[in-house]
């Protein structure tokens, strides 16, 4: 039937061109009909191509009008695109120059135009007359290699700002005071507040690292009598700390304790300091005292200078004491739960049996690091929430339920759900890189790739890094492929997580740039991390097919059919290889 109304057509059109349109519906034999490329290939979400189309010498007659359309014809459907003119007037020319036109075409792609054809007609009109030459087929299509990116998820956990390792504590005891020339501990300084203080302090038997101790004279004496003194008043506390942990049984606790004497001799900067704080005398009186010091000199000389000023013995009532003494500087070691009560209690605060007062936010953020079970991760992380507005535990439960996504594909929309509902208060409390990240995710999982690349970009911009970079970088290159962005994916991917998912990204966005060779081995690479990526052994036979390489296409076909028997229909499907679908090689891979 459809035979029979063309030739209707055509017999109506010859009715009423005369002999000038017959003639031209001849020429078009002649016409030369480029498609580039060919088969047409899908990228992005659209299929875009190029046509050249160069009509015969003498083709185009005055007044008339040669117009070339176009068809996508796939199943039962055809979709009609936008036709290339050739207007006589346009080509003056034509008689002796052939009419050139080269025309870019795009149509939205549905899966079922995967197999169809590209078809051209031309029509040959003087005014209201008109005639068209028969359906001619230019190219086929749709290679559909773009559409084999694997989308990939990460999850992106914040830190849980708690320090498991060993912390020191310094604690400083305020100075004991010795009398002039005297380096005995007096019973008013041992019973005094600060004397309490350090008995309290060895007393609670604390892990302590270092003791320091620093004993200072002031400026009056001998240089070998200062040097006697500091030294003396330092050994004087050290033998008092060691008669207390003595008396508090320390036993071999006190082995593992350091003992460290600092001796302060011949040092005017103790003075000045407590010259300055001093307010028995004016401002002006203070600079005589740092003129004589600063000008050098022999620390007993500078001494003796100081004796002349007028103030000096006020100064000396007042200020010398406060420099003989010694100062104790104790590092001790801050208590710690171990991991195992931090996660025993943890378990309990999950379960109900303990208060969530039994660790803090910190020590409750890091228990979740201590167990792989990801149930065990989101029912901390939730008990986390609930003590208070931090955007990191709720980040850290949107992340969990992406990790359970990546492990539970099947349920991963619903997962997602889960995740975005605890994204989205993190990020009105602090949109962190790593909130941006897991946003990605999320939106990888819904499948769209543009706002996944959006939030990837953001969260990258704002200094994301480590790991959680590397595994946001696999997202946004699985992004990049759908966004048809290859040579940008090729980047990302390189600096992606090193799995197989990522490597095998990684060589689909390199064949996508045209880029074979290393595609290659990216492929073998991602096989060798998961010898059962079938789809990577699919992409290795894409990748040797645009390089002409028949046994190169055979041998992987073979492997990924062997790990996928889906595989085989794609295969015969597939225009990537059409060259070589008629060798005997190429069937038998695929049997």
């Amino acid at each position: 039937m459809r035979k029979l109304v063309y030739s209707f057509l055509i017999i109506g059109a010859v009715s009423l061109g005369g002999c000038t349109l017959p003639s031209m519906i001849k020429k078009a034999k002649e016409q030369n009909l480029t498609v580039t490329p060919n088969p047409l290939e899908v990228h992005k979400d659209t299929v875009n191509f190029d046509m050249a189309a160069n009509l015969p010498v003498k083709m185009l007659k005055k007044g008339t009008v040669y117009t070339v359309n176009t068809f996508y014809k796939y199943g039962g459907n055809e979709t009609a695109l936008d036709p290339i003119p050739f207007k006589a007037e346009d080509y003056p020319n034509s008689s002796t120059e052939q009419p050139k036109v080269t025309k870019s075409f795009a149509f939205p792609y549905a899966p079922a135009m995967k197999s169809g054809k590209l078809e051209v007609e031309g029509s040959a009109s003087k005014g209201t007359k008109a005639k068209v030459t028969p359906r001619m087929e230019v190219a086929v299509g749709v290679i559909t290699t773009s559409k084999l990116v694997k989308p990939v998820y990460a999850a992106a956990f914040s830190g849980h700002g708690y320090n498991n390792q060993e912390e020191v504590i310094p604690v400083v005891i305020p100075d004991f005071i010795f009398e002039q020339g005297r380096s005995v501990l007096r019973t008013s300084e041992i019973k005094s507040d600060k004397g309490k203080q350090l008995d309290a302090f060895i007393a609670s038997k604390n892990i302590t690292r270092t003791v320091t101790i620093t004993g200072t004279h002031s400026p009056e004496g001998a240089d070998r009598i200062n040097s006697r003194l500091a030294n003396e008043r330092a050994a004087a506390i050290e033998k008092f700390y060691r008669q207390q942990m003595k008396k508090y049984d320390y036993k071999g606790m006190a082995d593992s304790i350091s003992f460290i004497q600092k001796p302060v001799i011949d040092d005017w900067n103790e003075f000045k300091n407590a010259l300055s704080a001093y307010e028995g005398i004016s401002s002006e009186e203070k600079a005589e005292y740092l003129n004589i010091i600063n000008a050098g000199g022999a620390f007993e000389a500078t001494e003796k200078q100081l004796k002349k000023l007028k103030t000096y013995k006020k100064v000396f009532k007042d200020v010398y004491p406060g420099l003989r003494t010694a100062k104790t500087e104790i590092l001790t070691i801050k208590d710690k739960k171990t991991d195992a009560e931090i996660a025993v209690l943890a378990k309990q605060i999950t379960q109900g049996s303990a208060s969530a007062d039994a660790l803090s936010f910190e020590e409750l953020m890091y228990s979740a690091t201590l167990t792989p079970s990801l149930e065990e991760k989101a029912a901390i992380y939730e008990a986390a929430t609930k003590k208070g507005t931090f955007w990191n535990a709720h980040n850290n439960l949107g992340a969990t339920y992406l990790a359970q996504a990546v492990e539970n594909p099947a349920n991963a929309n619903a997962l997602a759900d889960k995740a975005a509902a605890q994204l989205d208060i993190a990020a009105k409390l602090n949109a962190a890189p790593e909130v941006h990240a897991n946003l990605a995710s999320v939106q990888m999982i819904k499948g769209n790739a543009y706002a996944a690349y959006s939030h990837a970009t953001k969260a990258l911009g704002a200094g994301l890094s480590g790991d959680n970079a590397a595994g946001l970088n696999g997202v946004k290159g699985a992004a990049e492929i759908v966004m048809a962005k290859y040579a940008d994916a090729v980047r990302s991917e390189s600096s992606a997580a090193d799995n197989a998912d990522n490597l095998f990204n990684k060589g689909l966005a390199q064949v996508l740039n045209k880029d074979y060779q290393n595609a290659l081995t990216s492929f073998s690479q991602a096989t060798s991390k998961n010898s059962n990526l079938a789809i990577a052994y699919y992409g290795a036979a894409v990748a040797s097919a645009r390089l002409g390489n028949a046994d190169g296409v055979v041998s992987n076909l073979s492997n990924a059919v062997k790990a996928d028997p889906s595989l085989k229909e794609a295969a015969l499907g597939d225009l990537e290889f059409a060259k070589f679908a008629t060798s005997e090689a190429f069937r038998n891979a695929l049997k």
